[in-house]
């Protein structure tokens, strides 16, 4: 049977390939046939064969974009449309954890009570899924860098100038000459649909609200068209690449994205293979049965990465910098390298003629005890200057940043430090895993009201008056291990307060 055919099948005929031996799923209507597919599954057979005979879509959607499976499938396995009114439902059992987390959602705080980016992640982590905090919030072994990334900001002390005209500030800025309304951009994050059922269309339309480039990321939720497709005309949106083991797969998607309009090509090197994660993996997807594992002669993958393992088995570890003649030959977008994490690699960048750098260690969750974004933002402003001449912000060669940014201040000292923007990524995850676009929009709010403020109280009344003489960097490279089970801190000083939950009342 083919997907040519035009009969319908039943759902009770489905219902009939539930085993190993014979495994068919539903996914939005239509019927696949993943038997040999199964122990080749990066997230498990037993995710799948839960879900043998049945419709799947449920599980599917906020993994997987809408054309994986079809992408990953041969043609002769796509079996044809089902029948919707004779598919066997699958039996949703609700937990008591699950109806707990239910009920803190509905007693989440109004977005008139939430003051600032923390209030959205300590939100977010109470009301969202387990798995999903775990995914978003998880990083490389000890968590080190994790924290670094956002402690090494406070290293760095203003030098405000004060007595000048204030009256008016404006924000705006450009990222690869494209306008933006405050140096940031949204950057690259992976399974939206985890946090919330529209994915990463809310950050698209959020971006479009506040005048802000999105990037786009290889393994959103979402399809890239449906991304695209929500974007207002002229909207700008780059796109950020892990580039596939398959060449020609990785040009399809690079040459369709240009064609899509797409205004920057960010090409992921921090990833060569994924750190370990290990909030994650404690989370991980269901692991196989031992006696599926016999089933099937002992055969079985490493299914330890959890979510982060089950998306990216893909990646290319190959990738070198010969490579990058080759991109050049098939695209016209500029090409920015994500993930460089020291000086030397930087000026290679800019020697081979690229658009910039993204100074990244990707948000920590890849090699522990690698430096923060804006210290390695430093040693590259001084050494392109020492070697190239190069002054920055310069227009022909971008320095871009991210990791740990919480405040508007955070995105000033980049700035002042020679950084053109800056990108934000996992606080827009938890605005709309808790309060949908609108707490994006709301994020967005937070951040450009913080900078004007601050922005008058530095006396810079435009993002180029941000100057280097208007922060101390001289502490940034002292490095300090902040530890979070610190006795000192929780027995002798205050914790911050967050917005919190309205009361939730006992039904005892």
């Amino acid at each position: 049977m083919s997907a040519t055919e035009d009969r319908k099948l039943s759902g009770k005929e489905v219902a009939q390939h539930n085993t190993r031996e014979s495994c068919w799923i539903i996914v939005h209507g239509k019927v696949y046939d993943v038997t040999e597919f199964l122990d080749d599954h990066p997230g498990g057979s037993k995710i799948i064969l839960k879900y043998a005979g049945k419709d799947a879509t449920q599980e599917y959607d906020p993994i997987h974009p809408p054309d994986a499976i079809t992408t990953n499938l041969s043609p002769e396995k796509h079996l044809g449309p089902v029948e919707p009114d004779t598919v066997e439902k699958v039996e949703v059992v609700i937990t008591d954890e699950e109806k707990a987390r239910l009920e803190r959602a509905e007693h989440k705080p109004t977005l008139d009570e939430i003051l600032n980016l923390h209030d959205f992640e300590f939100i977010a982590k109470q009301v969202m899924p387990e798995k999903a905090w775990a995914y978003y919030s998880s990083a490389a072994d000890d968590e080190i860098t994790l924290r670094e990334n956002h402690a090494a900001y406070h290293r760095i002390w203003f030098r405000p100038r004060v007595l000048r005209d204030v009256t008016r500030v404006d924000l705006s800025s450009t990222i690869l000459g494209h306008k933006t309304s405050m140096p940031i951009y949204i950057t690259a994050t992976a399974l939206g649909k985890l946090g919330h059922p529209d994915g990463e269309l809310n950050l698209t339309r959020a971006a479009a609200n506040y005048n802000v480039i999105q990037m786009i990321p290889t393994l959103a939720s979402c399809s890239f068209d449906e991304i695209v497709d929500n974007a207002k005309p002229d909207q700008v949106q780059f796109l950020q690449l892990y580039v596939n083991k398959d060449r020609e797969i990785t040009k399809r998607i690079v040459q369709h994205a240009e064609k899509r309009g797409i205004k920057g090509l960010f090409i992921t090197v921090d990833a060569p293979q994924l750190g370990r994660r290990e909030k994650d993996m404690r989370m991980k997807f269901e692991a196989d049965d031992p006696s599926e594992v016999a089933k099937a002669g002992g055969k079985g993958v490493d299914r330890s990465q959890g979510a982060a393992r089950a998306i990216s088995s893909f990646i290319d570890p190959g990738l070198n910098w010969s490579d990058l003649s080759w991109f050049k030959s098939i695209t016209k977008m500029p090409l920015i390298l994500k993930g460089v994490q020291c000086w030397e690699d930087a000026l290679e960048a800019y020697d081979q003629g690229l658009a910039g750098v993204v100074l990244s260690n990707h948000g920590g969750r890849q090699l522990d005890f690698a430096r923060s974004g804006i210290e390695v933002l430093v040693e590259c402003v001084t050494k392109l200057k020492e070697k190239r001449g190069l002054t920055f912000p310069n227009d022909k060669f971008a320095l871009l940043v991210d990791g740990g940014v919480r405040r508007a201040t955070d995105v000033i000292k980049a700035v002042a430090l020679g950084a053109t923007a800056v990108g934000i990524g996992r606080p827009f995850l938890y605005a709309f895993s808790a309060y949908g676009v609108e707490g994006v929009n709301k994020a967005l709010e937070i951040l450009r009201d913080e900078f004007e403020m601050n922005m008058r109280l530095i006396g810079a009344p435009t993002i180029k008056d941000i100057v280097p003489e208007m922060v101390d960097a001289s502490n940034l490279s002292s490095h300090i291990v902040s530890v979070p089970e610190d006795n000192l801190y929780h027995t002798s000083y205050e914790v911050m307060h967050h917005a919190t939950l309205k009361e939730i009342k006992s039904k005892l």
